[in-house]
């Protein structure tokens, strides 16, 4: 049996060994660890030379994450971000370059260009004037030196600018920040500034230029996204400005402002879409119920004249496809009064006054709406049709001779045909004069009739074509050319020989 004494022994004996190659194994690892980070580093440097921007970056992210005190590491790294045009990410790297290397002067100067360029003019002057102490390169100490005197002319006219702003002469600030965001590209507040001194002179496009960058510059801006919204907002952009307001939702579900106007722009753009799809569907009946969504568009926002302008416009359409011409006249006129260049307004005026029967008027409003829109083929036609009406009026229009509307049913047209019949045929007169006034008073009227009841007829009609023209309708026969004889024994009234007592045979 082995005693006790001789197992400790050996156990003893061997500890020295153990020892020695723990030790050995944690230089292993440190070697290998070492050996990682220089390989990550040299790749990363050869994937950068070949701008493999992405696979770089790949590379440094590793190396810092092995060894967070390699200053070398994080330059390299922060060198990608700025060859990809990620500065936001680039400026941290630099900083901690510098806290772990205060002598290095690349980097800082590095830091001082980016500080320049967000507008924190202090702290980039702090480092320009501690590259200068620090024993620099001729090339650093030259641009440090030149953007020192930069940053200090900038300094000079951000008081400027702040002092003609107060002064509310918005167009000489505005100039004096034009100059400043020229080296300055990234600063939020001087293009803030800026955007309010457009608003004020009314450059609502340059200052929605500043407030987008100013929103995607700061990443929690939502006073950018809510006034970006407001000016599209009285812009009538409803569906840009329910965008932005969104985007201020985004980053505060619980902001005042913005949740409010959500609301009213939501309200606003679910009327109009509403009233725009009833228009599409293009039914007569449903143009009556878009015109009461835009009405619904008025009340909602009264006081932002482009949503009355957009909504009276839709109206005047609306009216005007709906075949309710005398209010289409008045709606659109009054649209025209403010913009009076406006092609839609005045092509649907235009097409109200035909059904109105004024084609000399609709022919007027075509060609002015021809002058703003050269190539447009519905004015052309437009025009065409007036034209044809215009010349048709001037002969016979059978619409008249009924006295019925151009929008008549078959109903209406068979009801008037019967009274002017009974009415002017000529068996009521005895004065031969008077019945041969009469006989071509029957003809006209039984014209009337036969050309408004029959559908191909009309329509050739309604195109300023009359059917009953001999000229235009050669090779065809019709009752009615052989005057009142010609036609004798004809009922107007139904089938079987007429009469001309009043009787049916």
């Amino acid at each position: 049996m082995v005693s006790a004494d001789h197992v400790a022994h050996k156990i003893l004996t061997y500890i020295p060994y153990v020892l020695v190659l723990i030790d050995l194994r944690y230089e292993g690892v440190k070697c290998n660890r070492d050996g990682g980070v220089d390989n990550h580093m040299e790749m990363g440097k050869k994937l950068l030379a070949a701008g493999q921007l992405a696979d770089a970056l790949s590379h440094f992210h590793a190396a810092v994450d092995r060894d967070p005190n390699n200053y070398m590491a994080y330059y390299r790294r922060a060198t990608v971000f700025l060859a990809m045009g990620k500065s936001k990410s680039a400026l941290p790297d630099l900083s901690r370059v510098i806290e772990l290397k205060p002598d290095f002067t690349s980097a800082r100067l590095q830091r001082g260009n980016l500080l320049l360029k967000q507008g924190k003019l202090d702290e980039a002057e702090s480092d320009f004037k501690k590259v200068l102490k620090s024993n620099p390169t001729n090339k650093e100490e030259m641009e440090a030196q030149s953007q020192l005197t930069k940053s200090d002319e900038i300094q000079r006219l951000v008081a400027l600018a702040h002092s003609s702003f107060s002064n509310q002469d918005y167009m000489t600030a505005a100039a004096q920040l034009d100059t400043v965001i020229e080296t300055c590209v990234w600063d939020v507040t001087s293009r803030e500034m800026r955007a309010e001194c457009f608003i004020q002179m009314g450059e609502m496009g340059k200052a929605i230029s500043d407030l987008k960058a100013a929103s995607k510059l700061k990443s929690d801006n939502t006073p950018a996204f809510y006034k970006l919204s407001t000016i599209y907002y009285n812009l009538g952009d409803h569906e840009m400005s329910l965008n932005e307001v969104r985007e201020c939702l985004k980053l505060d579900p619980d902001h005042k402002q913005c949740y409010s106007h959500y609301k009213q722009v939501k309200k606003l753009n679910k009327q109009i879409q509403s009233a725009e799809e009833l228009i599409q569907d293009c039914i007569l009946v449903l143009y009556e119920e878009a015109v009461s969504k835009y009405e619904g568009v008025m009340k909602t926002e009264p006081n932002v004249h482009h949503f009355s302008h957009l909504a009276k416009e839709r109206i005047c359409h609306a009216l005007s496809q709906a075949q309710q011409a005398s209010r289409a006249v008045s709606v659109c006129s009054e649209v025209l009064q403010s913009d009076p260049e406006n092609v839609n307004v005045l092509k649907d005026r235009a097409e109200a006054y035909i059904q109105e029967e004024q084609y000399e008027d609709a022919i007027r409003d075509f060609e002015t709406a021809a002058k703003h829109s050269e190539n447009d083929r519905q004015i052309k036609e437009g025009m065409e049709r007036a034209q044809r009406l215009l010349k048709q009026s001037r002969k016979k229009d059978y619409y008249k001779i009924l006295g019925v509307k151009r929008t008549a049913q078959k109903k209406e047209i068979i009801k008037a045909y019967r009274k002017l019949a009974q009415q002017w045929h000529p068996d009521n007169f005895q004065d031969p004069a008077e019945k041969k006034k009469a006989e071509q008073k029957f003809i006209d009227i039984a014209q009337a009739k036969e050309v408004l009841t029959d559908p191909e007829m009309r329509t050739k009609f309604d195109h300023g074509e009359d059917p009953m023209d001999p000229e235009s309708q050669q090779g065809h026969h019709h009752p009615f050319q052989g005057g009142f004889h010609g036609f004798q024994g004809f009922n107007p009234f139904g089938s079987g020989p007429f009469n001309f007592k009043f009787g049916f045979n």
